[in-house]
């Protein structure tokens, strides 16, 4: 059974097609600019690859577009869209209503239009991958995954915030959690690896957006993001957690608007405002390697902020018998993860430096022989949950 997986965005569609007998992937692409003059399609399919250049106006032609490229004599993995047996949707929010993968039917799409508002980037544009597949393939069964379903497990002490209780009774303000997929992913690899009935794991998604979780026997019990992805650890262009006095006092001294502050929280912070280098964990660490000052604070500011949240899980979950490293900065960087486990020793956490700096992009335990606390880098691999999701649930 082939299934494929769409990830839109407001003006992007990213897709893979993925023969589940083996889990492998026999074609991925991207579709950009949708809407917008410049539309490409770049589909890839082993160790070839083509581009498309033709105006899109919608998600609909553009997945016409992805579908066309799937089946194309030359650059073809399939003959007919029959030999796709399902489609997975990744979808942002899903609130309290949602919180496990389903099959999409109209409530369903309700439930992601209702809850636009706690998600405004993506979740419409989810809204419109969905549709643009049921225009083009309108007998195809297809699955929604939820980036906010396997927090859901959360106790109250740990979503509640502490403001008047109607907020989150009227509406729904409360710790969401993000990066959800990914999470319950290496939370399922984690507990295969440990092989043991208890587990006390924190796992830290480390890219350029972040978010680490506190997981008990592979069930998230916290989760570092909140309402919003703004929340938790400093980011590649987000600040994370600051106090919420500050979107008051810059909107006062600078007349900016609370929301034109917001965005400039999510988008002109992090990293990027701190080190007024860049964005991007490399030209950072390179900034710091010159002599930067701002660089290196900056990476201090990071690190710090990461070692906290470890902490404070292992204190909140009583113990700690893994750390796991996953995404692009904690797939790809040793530097980083040396720097969030220095000073956790009194943890149990050991690395073996040799391990860490010969590991980069692939999976590998870090952590020395003596060790009380495993530590592990694991790759994502949300494709491979949506899809996993998607053929349990269509072939029931």
């Amino acid at each position: 059974m082939k299934i494929l997986i769409i990830n839109a965005g407001s003006s992007s569609l990213k897709y893979q097609l993925i023969d589940i007998q083996d889990e492998s992937v026999i074609a991925k692409g991207l579709v950009e600019r949708i809407g917008i003059a410049g539309s490409k399609l770049t589909h890839k399919y082993g160790d070839k690859s083509f581009e498309l250049s033709v105006p899109m106006k919608d998600h609909t032609e553009a997945m016409g577009h992805v579908l066309d490229a799937l089946m194309d004599k030359e650059h073809g993995v399939i003959e007919s869209i029959a030999e796709i047996g399902a489609v997975g949707h990744r979808v942002l929010h899903g609130g309290e209503k949602i919180t496990q993968s389903t099959v999409i039917d109209d409530y369903v799409m309700d439930v992601i239009e209702e809850y636009i508002p706690l998600g405004p980037l993506h979740n419409p544009a989810n809204l419109m991958g969905i549709r643009a597949c049921k225009a083009v393939m309108p007998y195809t069964p297809m699955v929604a995954v939820f980036d906010t379903a396997f927090h859901q497990t959360m106790p109250p002490k740990a979503y509640l915030y502490g403001i008047p209780r109607k907020y989150y009774t009227n509406l729904g303000i409360r710790r969401y959690g993000f990066h959800g997929t990914s999470h319950r992913y290496i939370a399922g690899e984690i507990t295969k690896k440990l092989n043991r009935e208890h587990s006390k794991v924190v796992i830290c998604h480390l890219g350029n957006g972040s978010s680490l979780s506190a997981c008990i026997d592979g069930k998230c019990a916290d989760t570092s993001m909140g309402l919003t992805p703004l929340e938790g650890v400093l980011m590649g262009t987000r600040s994370g957690s600051l106090d919420p006095a500050v979107v008051q006092f810059i909107s006062e001294r600078e007349n900016m608007t609370a929301t034109q502050v917001v965005n400039m929280l999510n988008k002109q912070s992090g990293l990027l405002a701190l080190s007024e280098r860049s964005s991007d964990m490399r030209d950072v660490y390179s900034g710091a390697e010159e002599g930067d000052e701002k660089c290196r604070e900056t990476l201090d500011v990071w690190a710090y902020g990461v070692k906290k949240y470890v902490g404070a899980y292992a204190a909140a979950m009583g113990g700690l018998d893994a750390i796991v490293f996953t995404a692009g900065i904690g797939e790809n960087d040793w530097r980083s993860r040396a720097s969030v486990c220095e000073g956790l020793e009194f943890l149990g956490v050991e690395l073996d430096d040799a391990k860490n700096k010969a590991l980069r992009g692939k999976e590998g335990l870090i952590s020395s022989d003596t060790s009380k606390v495993q530590v592990w880098v694991i790759p994502t691999n949300e494709e491979l949950a949506i899809a996993r999701d998607t053929l349990a649930l269509t072939t029931k």
